[in-house]
């Protein structure tokens, strides 16, 4: 009933009002007669026999709205389109099957891709022509959507048969292009080290020595390329070349300063915008999305572990905290992001791009007082405005008069500028934030995207099991202002805990053991992609690493023998990204870039590495040939274009060291004794190591071990002290003596990998 009333307040109601997607609801009130994505569209194209208008684009996108309000609001659009097309929308957060499938037919046809995507299908769902945003009327030269509707329609009629077989040779050449398979079952000998090199190397040429950061604006964060040059910087300098490592790692620090100095970190409530505009980090594009806080915890969490400097912890946490404050639900799902676009204060109709987060100078007057001068001294806040730092920031004026935070001068500096003690300072900074937060938080909230979807919330699990374990190794006393909250890590470890535990319950089935995809207001209709199945493994892998139960391990096996049973291509190698059983979606791509986010096939080799050192006999092999198989199928990849899949790179990397480091922790559990040998066994950055933990005591746990690396018990049975917990490091088949306190642990792991155990 109540969809009965809330849509006779509308003048037009469609399909979409009965849709869970919050992207689908923004529409689900426009004259366009939108179809959801799904059969009943398909046989209302063919039954009318007309061509399908397909629109992709998410609930946090600034330009899907701007073609909403320009286009898909409009009347006339809108009868345009309902009279000669079926319309279907599409949530790309949703369904990024459907989405790849035609990202990829118009990046290949037309050189760029992007969202809002717009393409024109047959009714059998062959791509005709497509494009991103299309303004609604010819201007510049270029023909607005309207025109474009006109001359696809008259397309239809008089020249029908030679766009469907385009569109149909277009997904033939691209299938065959998309699922390349390898002959071979494992890459040459000298091809890792050499990828590797070879994409540090091409990063290093994109690196901006003037702001940090590879390539120029727009700038993403792209995790992976931060990854790959701390790997490669670790080969280094386990290989001697110190001053070559300490170049990588420089590049690498200057960047993640500058990134959360800069605009594009949310300074006064947490977390990190999508991109910034400007080559400065200045000002940024305003969402926030979930793949990336997760991601750059980790960077931020391994920074701290290469230098112990604690401004690179506190960012992790300043991360962490605006995810557990802003977007956690209550049976602790995490959500997937929050629009760029708000409602200013005058009128709720009208929304504008940052209006949340910026700020006039006067405004930081009125709220701060008498600290209004040291704070707008420090974060660079002018009365006219502060977008001025680069022509790209502000280019149409719409921040005019308005200051985006940044920090450009030394703190230190400046509290002596101030004659204050640093942490004095600190402090007043921290009170500052926190008054500008709490006025921020009467201001109307930019839409909140509270999908939950698996992939994401898998690479936030990873970030928070690491924390709760990494941040252990803080100075005691260490102080922190808002927005961080400064809480003890195991809170991390149950904010982890809890968002699996959110997964198992609501998003995977325990007979078939297969994944859904996404949850909000229950599970969607799309099955799990190849990325939820990695990127939660993946997190499982750590949440067990850092002291979860046996039980997260023995799931995370599980859901790889299904991701294999799904996905794997066992004939060509690799893995596709869709189970291939909806006959609606015509392409199975094996995905390889690492980008805004891993590629599904990225990780999983680096997974399929992980499980092959946890276990031994048959099981380990067949992993292992997995990965190797995997690896070989994009080796032109590797060779020729390093810089598309630097977590690639790293997996090649890491399948050709002779042995990964082992450290097996035996003793009681749960006890603060074990906690603190588990922090030593994470304290130091070592990609190439496995921690496995044992309680010979737990009958259960010993079951598990003895069936799948009886070495593993045998150790445990041998080296049990039941008032102490003991640690082994392995490598190359010896173990170290047993160690029985932390500090020795950490000193050992801190060795160069030269020199063995």
């Amino acid at each position: 009933m109540a969809q009965a009333s809330s849509s006779s307040s509308h003048k037009h109601t469609n399909r979409l009002a009965a849709e869970h997607s919050p992207y689908l609801l923004q529409h689900a009130h426009n004259p366009v007669n939108w179809y959801p994505w799904g059969e009943e569209a398909f046989a209302e194209a063919r039954r009318r026999d007309v061509p399908i208008f397909l629109s992709i684009g998410y609930s946090t996108c600034h330009w899907c709205h701007v073609m909403e309000v320009e286009s898909f609001e409009d009347e006339e659009v809108a009868k345009l389109l309902n009279d000669s097309f079926v319309s279907i929308k599409v949530d790309r957060e949703e369904r990024p099957d459907v989405d790849k499938v035609y990202m990829t037919f118009v990046q290949a046809l037309y050189g760029g891709g992007g969202w809002p995507l717009s393409v024109f299908l047959s009714p059998d769902l062959k791509p005709l022509m497509g494009g991103t945003y299309f303004p609604p009327d010819d201007k510049y030269g270029r023909p607005g959507f309207k025109t474009i509707l006109r001359k696809v329609k008259d397309a239809w009629f008089s020249k029908r048969d030679t766009l469907i077989k385009s569109g149909a040779f277009a997904i033939e050449q691209l299938s065959e292009a998309l699922s390349a398979s390898a002959s071979s079952k494992k890459l040459p000998d000298d091809l890792p080290q050499n990828a590797l090199h070879l994409c540090a190397e091409q990063l290093s040429q994109s690196y901006d020595s003037q702001y940090g950061g590879f390539g120029s604006a727009p700038k993403f964060p792209r995790p992976v390329e931060i990854q790959l040059m701390l790997y490669h910087s670790k080969k280094l300098d386990d290989d001697g070349k110190l001053g070559e490592a300490k170049k990588g790692l420089q590049m690498v620090f200057f960047t993640l300063q500058n990134m959360a100095r800069g605009g594009i970190h949310d300074h006064i409530g947490g977390g990190f915008h999508r991109y910034s505009v400007d080559e400065r980090w200045h000002v940024p594009h305003f969402e926030k999305m979930l793949y990336d806080q997760g991601q750059l915890v980790s960077v931020y969490l391994d920074a701290f572990s290469i230098t112990n400097d604690v401004f690179y912890s506190s960012l992790s946490r300043d991360i962490l905290d605006y995810l557990r404050r802003d977007m956690i639900g209550p049976e602790g799902e995490i959500f997937s992001a929050e629009d760029a676009d708000s409602a200013e204060h005058e009128g709720p109709k009208k929304k504008k791009e940052g209006a949340f987060y910026i700020w006039t100078s006067k405004e930081i007057d009125d709220i701060l007082g008498e600290h209004a001068t040291l704070f707008k001294d420090h974060y660079y806040v002018k009365p006219l405005g502060n977008c001025d730092l680069s022509r790209m920031s502000d280019p149409h004026n719409e921040f005019k008069g308005k200051n985006v935070l940044i920090e450009l001068t030394d703190t230190p500096a400046l509290a002596k500028k101030y004659g204050m003690p640093l942490e004095k300072y600190l402090d007043i900074l921290g009170e500052c934030r926190q008054k500008l937060f709490d006025v921020r938080s009467r201001r109307p909230r930019p839409h909140l995207d509270d999908k939950v979807i698996v992939s994401w919330n898998g690479l936030a699990i990873s970030s928070l099991a690491r924390a709760s374990k990494i941040l252990m190794g803080e100075a005691e006393g260490t102080k922190y202002n808002f927005p961080v909250v400064g809480c003890d890590p195991k809170e991390y470890m149950t904010t982890a805990e809890k968002a699996a535990s959110f997964i198992r319950k609501h998003l995977y089935n325990e007979q078939t053991h297969r994944l859904v995809h996404s949850y909000r207001n229950g599970p969607s209709k799309a099955p799990g992609f190849l990325d939820d199945y990695a990127f939660l493994i993946s997190g499982l892998l750590d949440l067990y690493e850092v002291g979860g139960g046996i039980y997260w391990l023995v799931w995370a096996t599980e859901l790889q023998n299904k991701q294999d049973e799904l996905f794997l291509d066992l004939e060509g190698g690799g893995y596709f990204n869709t189970p291939g059983e909806d006959p609606s979606v015509l392409l199975r791509v094996k995905e390889d870039h690492d980008g805004a986010e891993p590629s599904g096939n990225s990780v999983s080799a680096i997974n399929l590495i992980r499980l092959a050192t946890m276990m031994t006999g048959s099981k380990s092999e067949y992993y292992r040939q997995n990965a190797e198989h995997l690896l070989a199928v994009f080796e032109s990849r590797l060779k020729d274009v390093a810089m598309a899949v630097p977590l690639m790179c790293c997996a090649a990397d890491m399948i050709s060291v002779p042995s990964r480091k082992q450290v097996v922790l035996v003793g009681h559990k749960p006890s603060l004794e074990f906690d603190n040998m588990l922090a030593a066994a994470h304290a130091s950055y070592e990609p190439n190591k496995t921690v496995i933990h044992i309680d010979p005591t737990n009958n259960e746990e010993m079951e598990i071990w003895d069936d799948n690396n009886s070495n593993i018990a045998l150790m445990a049975r041998n080296n049990f002290a039941a008032d102490k917990v003991v640690a082994l490091v392995c490598q190359n088949f010896t173990c170290s003596p047993p160690i029985t306190d932390p500090t020795s642990l950490k000193a050992l792991l801190l060795k160069k990998a030269a020199s063995g155990v």
